[in-house]
């Protein structure tokens, strides 16, 4: 071997015992313990029910809070999520009724609840195991319609007075998995399942319905796509067809699958129900959304002689659920806020995987060291078995350069 590749062997060799050093004192420092700072977990949660908002109030064991809270699931660029820098405690968190995976299910009395999951993360980038979920209900004795006119301006001449004076019906809507019949209501549903919206005012002989302005929108704020136009006809049929009508005009639903945005599983449907008096058969007219050709007609101006009729009375109800990809489960939806910790990937602490690099670091080291003495000792005997031979050594003699005396 000579001098010039025993410099190169061993500037090889020094490097990789610097490199097995430095991994070695990787490990080691991968096995200190854990930092001592104290993070701020949340001890105390109060919950405020008001008419359009949840307030839920967290209260620290430090008195302070430096961290994030966010619906479950919405944990990523969403408007949803609320962050505080060292903030004194208790802090105050907001949520919709009608937003933020904020969900809603009637009760037996006719009362309505709402409800939502929260994560209290005490950490600003990061999703540890400090973080606690929380799951928020608010229960309400009556559902919180809107009514935009609350009064129904009609001729009296052909009806009572006091008919048109009968108190205000209540009306909801329900989103049903299926065959309405059933009373299934959906709340974890896949896209493309079949569902029934039924829209339904409260039995009385007094007024009807009619279904109209129907959208949905995400909870976020960042998109909303029309269904039912304010003549009650579908903006597009293939993703919510007419609504369909009982004989008592009461009860309104119509079928579609089920649909989402993108980038959110929450979906909220809303819809104007305008309120019509069966006594002047104004119940009875249908909207016309095609002529005989299958055509779409073409939104006409209002008639200037309805104006003295008055506007009727405008019901908004309002019902949400929650849609998974076709490859999602709904067990995956129901499962615990600390799920959010969970990923696809292998986990290892720093310290099994340095001592790993290591001997994989030496196994490549004896690897190349074996190679670099193989190549030299073939070159050895290469210029060995040179050295000792001789071009005119052979059996053979040629005679022409022979001597003799």
């Amino acid at each position: 071997m000579d001098t010039h590749s025993i410099g190169i062997l061993k500037l090889f060799l020094f490097k990789m015992v610097v490199l097995v050093l430095c991994l070695t004192s990787t490990a080691s420092a991968a096995n200190l313990p854990p930092s001592t700072t104290s993070l701020e977990v949340a001890s105390d949660i109060r919950v405020q029910c008001n008419n359009d908002e949840i307030v839920v109030s967290i209260t620290t064991k430090s008195g302070r809070f430096n961290g994030m809270v966010y619906p479950r699931g919405l944990s990523k660029n969403s408007t949803c999520m609320g962050e505080w820098i060292h903030k004194k405690s208790p802090i105050e968190y907001t949520l919709p009724l009608r937003g933020c995976n904020t969900m809603s299910t009637d009760l037996d009395d006719g009362g309505i609840e709402y409800y939502n999951t929260i994560v209290v993360q005490p950490h600003l980038k990061l999703v540890t195991n400090q973080g606690r979920g929380f799951h928020i209900r608010c229960r309400y004795n009556t559902r919180n319609n809107t009514v935009t006119n609350d009064s129904l301006k009609v001729d009296l001449q052909g009806a009572d007075r006091l008919t048109a004076l009968a108190p205000m019906p209540g009306c909801s809507m329900r989103i049903f998995s299926g065959d309405p019949t059933k009373k299934e209501v959906a709340e974890n549903v896949k896209i493309g399942d079949p569902l029934t919206l039924v829209v339904t005012l409260d039995e009385q002989d007094t007024y009807g319905i009619h279904v109209t302005d129907c959208l949905v929108r995400d909870g976020l704020g960042w998109g909303e796509q029309k269904l039912i136009n304010d003549d009650g006809c579908p903006t597009d049929p293939e993703i919510m067809g007419m609504f369909r009508y009982s004989e008592d005009k009461t009860k309104a639903y119509v079928e579609f699958q089920a649909h989402k945005f993108p980038y959110t599983a929450s979906v909220y449907y809303q819809c104007n129900v305008k309120l019509c008096l069966k006594a002047d058969k104004s119940c009875d007219v249908e909207p016309t959304c095609w002529n005989s050709n299958g055509n779409r007609i073409r939104r006409q101006a209002r008639s200037q002689t309805t104006e003295g009729e008055g506007t009727p009375a405008t019901i908004n109800v309002y019902s949400g659920l929650y849609v998974n990809e076709a490859n999602d489960s709904a067990k995956t939806e129901e499962d615990s806020v600390f799920s959010e910790k969970t990923s696809d990937s292998i986990c290892i602490s720093q310290k099994s995987f340095a001592i790993g690099i290591c001997i994989a670091g030496l196994i490549l080291m004896l690897c190349v060291v074996a190679a670099i003495l193989c190549l030299l000792a073939k070159r050895r005997k290469k210029t060995t078995s040179h050295s000792s031979g001789s071009i005119y050594s052979g059996p053979y003699t040629n005679t022409a350069y022979s001597h003799t005396s």
